[in-house]
């Protein structure tokens, strides 16, 4: 096995996985610590070093909220489980499982962002461990990134300072880490040639800005976006529609922040404070920073891109879950489903109405239900619409099974426990034909990563469920439930209206 290798840093050694087939190799530096000066700077060249560095160590997380310092938030039984995990400037790191014996294999290769709303996250949750996925031939690296006012303030004093590389350091990090996938992989095993890249919620909000960003976009052959929604919409009105500041906007937006909140009229002095001080102060006000249109590493919205046609011609692997981000009535009562539908529809809202309420009558379900709208069900379904319209290369997911231990259904991120085949790794009390489902999904995104086509066989040769791809004449998703179907999703008079008032294609000029 590969336990021992060469970057362009110096030698590295890896552990034993789980799995003696595979070698992990954890914490390497792809990028220098950016405390000091090199806070809200793009990423610098990592350190190099002498001898052998031992890479059995995950390394810091990225500065953010202490995950599982509340014990009652959901995700802290999910997964952020360990508040003591190491966390400081110095995170941009990877981490690498690889099958290879040898330097020579040319194996594909997969990169993963991580989720967390761009404010929170690590790349080395329990449920992103590459061992299973990395079993089935393929090389898994996760790649960690600054988040929340580290990763994305955006202030004057930058773009005097830096105008080739003004704001989204978090997003160029990761760009960064892809880089040094490219330069580095062959040497674990892999092909620089064949890279798919890969995340679920701002990990896919992630992939959608790599493949709206022209410097980003020849770095890889194939895309996973998991619940990450996809076009902006209209209706139903929510965050998850379009974003209304400009770059001057945020550039004033953090110059408040920096002087109102942390007291600062520079961002030098602002480079000078305590990095968890800065943190406590960004939870106290609940301010958010995120990824915007700078003109740079982002000259447009991938709302622009989809609508023009402008993203690369690459197969695309896309989904949500059934119970994620719902928008609908806050109760079951008539007054308050048609005040929610009057808020959300505007002029829409009387035919909306009439459509649920036919649709209530007809499955005995509650209006209330039917008229619940999934954002990112939506915003998903509306850029397959412009797909299909451009003949693109894509497979549909929608992810949907009983999740056992509580109530929360097919939650935003539950997917990420199967898609890994991590399911060992969580508290709830999973049966047989969730093993099943987990097996074959991780079949699938590997086959994905390695050809660009989820189809494949099983564990046993056996051929797996033909998963059809989506197309305008077939509009094709597979459906994981407690079993695996493809569906040929039905033109119900709901998803008619939804793709007719939020129609953006008009505008595409």
């Amino acid at each position: 096995m590969l336990r021992e290798t060469v970057t362009e840093q110096g030698r590295v050694r890896g552990v034993v996985g789980t799995d003696a087939r595979i070698t992990v190799y954890k914490g390497i530096p792809y990028a220098a610590d950016t405390s000091g000066d090199n806070r809200w700077r793009a990423p610098q060249p990592g350190p190099k070093w002498e001898g052998v560095r031992d890479c059995s160590e995950f390394g810091p997380i990225t500065v953010q909220a202490v995950p599982g310092k509340d014990p009652n938030a959901f995700y802290s039984k999910e997964w952020h489980v360990d508040p003591e995990v190491p966390m400081g400037e110095d995170g941009l790191r990877l981490n690498i499982w690889t099958p290879a014996k040898s330097a020579d294999e040319k194996l594909p290769v997969f990169v993963w962002f991580f989720g967390g709303a761009f404010k929170e996250g690590y790349a080395h949750e329990m449920e992103f461990d590459g061992e299973r996925l990395a079993s089935r031939g393929i090389i898994y690296v996760s790649v960690a990134y600054r988040v929340n006012i580290f990763g994305f303030l955006c202030h004057p004093d930058l773009v005097k300072e830096a105008p080739e590389a003004p704001a989204n350091f978090g997003m160029l990090d990761q760009r960064a880490g892809l880089e040094w996938v490219i330069r580095n992989i062959a040497n674990f095993g892999g092909d620089p040639g064949n890279i798919t890249i890969g995340g679920q919620s701002a990990g896919g909000g992630s992939v959608w800005n790599h493949l709206t960003s022209p410097g980003s976009r020849n770095l890889f052959q194939k895309a996973i976006i998991q619940s990450a929604g996809g076009l902006g919409f209209r209706y139903p009105k929510s965050m998850f529609g379009f974003r209304s500041f400009t770059f001057e906007d945020a550039q004033q937006n953090g110059a408040k922040f920096l002087k109102e909140v942390l007291g600062c009229d520079t961002i030098a002095e602002a480079r000078k404070l305590d990095a968890r001080e800065i943190e406590e102060k960004v939870l106290a006000t609940g301010d958010m920073f995120g990824p915007i249109v700078d003109g740079k590493f982002m000259l447009q919205s991938q709302n622009e891109a989809i609508l023009k046609d402008e993203l690369p011609r690459i197969p695309i692997l896309i989904g949500n879950t059934t119970n994620e981000f719902m928008n609908g009535p806050a109760a079951d009562d008539e007054e308050t489903i048609v005040k929610w539908a009057q808020d959300s529809f505007g002029e829409y809202a009387d035919e909306y109405l009439d459509i649920c309420r036919r649709m209530a009558e007809e499955t005995g379900e509650s209006l209330r239900r039917v008229a619940t709208v999934g954002t990112f069900e939506l915003g998903s379904q509306l850029a397959l619409e412009c797909f299909a319209d451009q003949k693109r290369d894509i497979h549909y997911y929608i992810f949907g099974p009983t999740i056992p231990g509580d109530d929360a259904g097919a939650f935003h991120s539950s997917d990420l426990w199967f898609m890994s085949e991590n399911l060992l790794k969580c508290w709830r009390p999973f049966d047989g034909h969730h093993f099943d489902l987990a097996r074959k999904m991780a079949n699938y995104w590997a086959n994905f990563v390695k050809t660009g086509d989820p189809n494949g066989n099983d564990k046993d040769g056996t051929p797996m469920l033909h998963w059809d791809p989506f197309t305008a004449e077939d509009r094709c998703n597979i459906f994981f439930g407690d079993e695996v179907v493809m569906d040929h999703m039905p033109y119900t008079e709901k998803r008619k209206f939804l793709l007719r008032v939020n129609d953006l294609r008009e505008k595409k000029d």
